[in-house]
């Protein structure tokens, strides 16, 4: 049958319309006239075909070829959604919205096969008789038509979880986005709470790629936010600690004077004993990340240090240098080392280019090189002290005689 299009009446649609798809069916059906006729209600609402009806308008077409599906509401939309899942241009996201609503609608007892028929009857029995003698086939489980577009089982459950899992305002926001077709990512977003998924998709729309990356902007925005508490800094600035330190002691040394605070920058110190080294005070946050650098020769000592100093040793960073000191008969040394080491739980903020050993180009003597220090200002927040350094370090306090 024909029916006048301005008849038709479009509901809401769990599908986007894509244009391009529009303008390639117009060009078809201008050729070739319309193949496939569209499906409506007996109340003539559009249930499938969206994308042809509207190559028809596009075309000025007054008419439409159309046949009619007589059910109720719950068994029109079923058609509906079967009519849109056997289509290929579904999102993942969309896949799982309409997997999901179709599983919900089969667990209710569907008009068209008798009230003592159960969910168990629907799925194995092959026909099912109505009081009029109606004889008709059973719907398809979620499993069926999920085979039937090539999911396993398992995709299909994963998709549905991500569906129900999401939170409406967040698919909205998503929904045109890589990530709505990625069913990893989609899992990834799911198991946040709802108010993190939120905060993660506003990171999406502000230039973000993945939820992984996302959910690191988060974190890191909390970690700051955190450290930059007001009353938290005030706290600080009194006991005068901080959340980041980089050491470097001149190995060996033999004095320093003690009544020196962290942030004075005249510091007399050729050399420090081990003595005064084990009695230094380290001016560390409750949560704080520290790097001792040391070389060959004060490894096991710098290990010692850190356990005199109440800080837990978690891993070494590396410098590969462009060649370095050689002692005779052994190794030329062309790495220092960085010893990571904690107190309480400190965060790190970003791990992207995130790496324990690095290459960057020598400096003067005993310098340790700029692209450390941007690493570290730039995977870390909060106060930061650079102690005994020859240079002011952008981001850091400086302690040391020779820092500008």
């Amino acid at each position: 049958m024909n029916i006048k299009i301005n008849d038709i009446v479009i509901g809401s649609r769990r599908r986007k319309l894509n244009k391009d798809k529009v303008s390639e069916l117009a060009e078809s059906m201008k050729l070739i006239g319309q193949l496939e006729p569209i499906t409506i209600t007996k109340d003539n609402v559009l249930l499938a075909g969206w994308h042809r009806l509207e190559a028809a308008k596009l075309l000025g077409w007054d008419e439409i070829k159309a046949e009619v599906f007589d059910g109720n509401e719950v068994e029109c939309e079923l058609a509906e959604i079967d009519e849109n899942l056997m289509r290929n241009d579904l999102t993942v996201l969309e896949q799982g919205e309409h997997l999901a609503r179709r599983q919900e609608l089969i667990g209710r007892n569907v008009g068209r096969y008798p009230n003592t028929a159960t969910v168990a009857e629907l799925k194995t029995t092959p026909e099912i008789a109505k009081s009029n003698g109606e004889i008709i086939s059973p719907l398809k489980t979620t499993e069926e038509i999920a085979r039937d577009i090539g999911l396993t089982e398992r995709s299909a459950q994963q998709r549905m979880q991500a569906a129900r899992k999401i939170i409406p305002e967040v698919k909205e926001i998503i929904r045109d986005t890589e990530i709505a077709d990625s069913t990893t990512q989609l899992l990834q977003l799911a198991r946040l709470d709802p108010d993190k998924q939120l905060e993660v998709a506003r990171n999406i729309t502000n230039g973000v790629s993945s939820i992984a990356d996302a959910v690191r902007q988060v974190k890191k925005a909390q970690v700051i936010a955190s450290l930059e508490n007001v009353e938290a800094q005030e706290a600080k600035k009194i006991e005068g600690v901080y959340d980041v330190i980089v050491i470097d002691p001149p190995w060996p040394m033999k004095k320093i004077e003690r009544d020196v605070a962290p942030n004075q920058v005249e510091f007399d110190y050729p050399t420090m004993s081990e003595e005064e080294l084990f009695n230094l005070e380290i001016p560390c946050a409750d949560n704080c990340h520290v790097w001792l650098w040391t070389t060959q020769k004060y490894l096991p000592l710098a290990l010692d240090l850190l356990e005199a100093w109440d800080l837990k040793y978690v891993c070494t960073f590396v410098w590969h240098k462009p060649g370095g000191f050689q002692p005779f008969g052994l190794p030329q040394y062309n790495c220092e080392f960085a010893l990571y080491a904690r107190r309480g739980s400190p965060e790190f903020i970003d791990f992207k280019n995130f790496m324990a050993c690095f290459e960057a180009p020598r400096g003067a003597h005993s310098e340790k090189p700029q692209e450390f220090y941007d690493m570290v200002n730039r995977v870390t927040a909060g106060r930061r002290l650079d102690m005994f350094n020859r240079r002011a370090i952008p981001g850091f306090d400086t302690w040391g005689k020779e820092a500008k």
